[in-house]
């Protein structure tokens, strides 16, 4: 029974569903009628009842120098008592409470792994006979399951709370990047008109520049805002934070707009409509090999001069109803990955099929591939597999082009939005098998091969998307 009970701490994730399996083994294998785990409130100097088979959450509270699981409590020291009403320490309240009538009681410390009490573990009434030391012994053992179970409760706790705090970080920072953003690239656009119109030339490159990384900054925008979208986050807030970059929009830009307040008000409702509402998934029929073709050309136009095979094996009659706007951003963020990760003279295939019920789409690459220890964190979203001191900013579609991690995270977002699958295999080149070890970027300049299908055997990737055919 002592086994059951390590296997149901293993194996149920439901956490107020595992304390109520907990209190039900106990009573079972302690032949029992009630049992109940009080935790320490250190703020109070109080327990109360955190999970009990006759009392509710939180219903009972007493101070710590109170009670049989009081002085448990403080003296970490199990306790028998066969006639608890003769005992100074009992409190026939919570019988009062309950309505039932407390004969015997076994009460247990909660020692976590430093050794500190968190609380008491006690069963009640048992059923044929008083307690015995060998009952003592035998809830003792099912006490250290119980500790790991509040310690294991706790931490996933702290840890819920701390992605909730990242998320509002990100949603935060996600607005405030829009308006700047938005106003910067006005401001660039108005200055180049202003050069053209008067023949003024050398800035040409600049500016380029510029809007180059301005509309990186804006595709990462738009990548948090897809990854954010299906969560849940306090309206009030996001509505304050709206407010104020509305009204720091309306400051930085009404000298341009001429008095127009009626229309940048506008402009500001539309704004907050787009942000607030769930973007509408609208399936179509996609005939694969047509949109797969036109993938694949926007990447080769993309990715310049690299020297990269992209092998295209697609069964063009195979048609998907999917959305088709979602099905882009998935197809040109996995081609992408693919080419930054693969040196120039490798090859990318890119393959979609139709077996049984259902359709994949392979992105296969001849690249460096990914660490295991990397490969477990590789959909958390905002993680390179590059050594942050090796990391380096390039252009999009170039070899260890610098990029945010986030393109995987949308990915997976959007796979539990449409219900289809994301895969993927990789093995790490054989020849630089930690991240702080660069590949030249080019495999003839590769120091430790010959020949080409050296390179294309010693690492790689391949990401796999599967629809299921309904």
């Amino acid at each position: 029974m002592l086994f059951e009970l390590g296997q149901i701490i293993t194996s149920e994730m439901n956490l107020d569903t595992l304390f109520n399996l907990i209190m039900e083994q106990t009573n079972q294998f302690m032949n029992t009628e009630n049992s109940s785990v009080f935790m320490y409130d250190s703020k109070n100097e109080q327990l109360w009842s955190l999970v009990s088979t006759d009392l509710k959450k939180n219903e009972v509270r007493f101070p710590v120098s109170h009670g049989v699981a009081g002085w448990v409590f403080q003296h970490k020291t199990p306790l028998i008592i066969n006639d608890p009403y003769k005992d100074p320490r009992f409190l026939p309240d919570i019988d009062k409470k309950t309505g039932s009538q407390t004969r015997n009681i076994l009460c247990i410390p909660l020692i976590n792994r430093n050794q500190e009490c968190i609380g008491t573990l006690q069963t009640l009434n048992k059923k044929e006979r008083d307690f015995t030391d060998q009952d003592l012994e035998l809830l003792t053992s099912a006490s250290h399951y119980v500790a790991i179970a509040l310690e294991n409760a706790k931490l996933y706790k702290d840890l819920t709370m701390l992605d909730k705090a990242r998320e509002r970080v990100i949603n935060h920072l996600s607005h405030e990047l829009r308006t700047p953003l938005a106003i910067i690239s006005g401001v660039m656009g108005r200055i180049r008109n202003i050069l053209g119109k008067d023949n003024l030339t050398g800035l040409d490159k600049t500016l380029d520049r510029g809007s180059r990384n301005v509309k990186r900054l804006m595709d990462l925008q738009e990548k948090i805002e897809d990854i954010l979208n299906d969560k849940c986050v306090e309206k009030k807030e996001r509505i304050l934070d709206l407010i104020e970059s509305a009204a720091g929009l309306v400051e930085e830009i009404k000298q341009d707009y001429d008095g127009r307040y009626s229309e940048i008000l506008e402009t500001i409702s539309d704004r907050l409509d787009s942000l607030f509402a769930m973007n509408e998934i609208r399936k179509q029929e996609i005939p694969l090999g047509d949109f797969l073709n036109g993938v694949c050309d926007l990447a080769r136009s993309a990715m310049g001069k690299r020297e990269l095979n992209m092998v295209r094996n697609f069964e063009h009659s195979i048609g998907l109803f999917t959305d088709r706007d979602i099905l882009e951003k998935v197809c040109n963020g996995l081609l992408k990955n693919a080419i930054e990760n693969t040196p120039d003279q490798g090859f990318i295939e890119i393959a979609a099929t139709k077996k049984n019920d259902e359709i994949r789409i392979e992105f296969h690459d001849t690249g460096v591939g990914i660490t295991s220890e990397n490969q477990k964190m590789i959909f958390g979203g905002f993680f390179h597999t590059q050594d942050t001191m090796l990391y380096s900013s390039k252009r999009p579609y170039e070899f260890n082009a610098g990029g945010t991690g986030s393109d995987l995270l949308r990915i997976k977002t959007f796979s539990e939005r449409l219900g289809f699958s994301v895969e993927f295999d990789s093995s790490r080149c054989k020849f630089i098998p930690t991240d702080r070890e660069m590949c030249p970027g080019k495999i003839s300049a590769c120091r430790f091969i010959t020949e080409k299908s050296e390179c294309f055997s010693s690492g790689g990737s391949v990401f796999s998307i599967r629809f299921p055919i309904n």
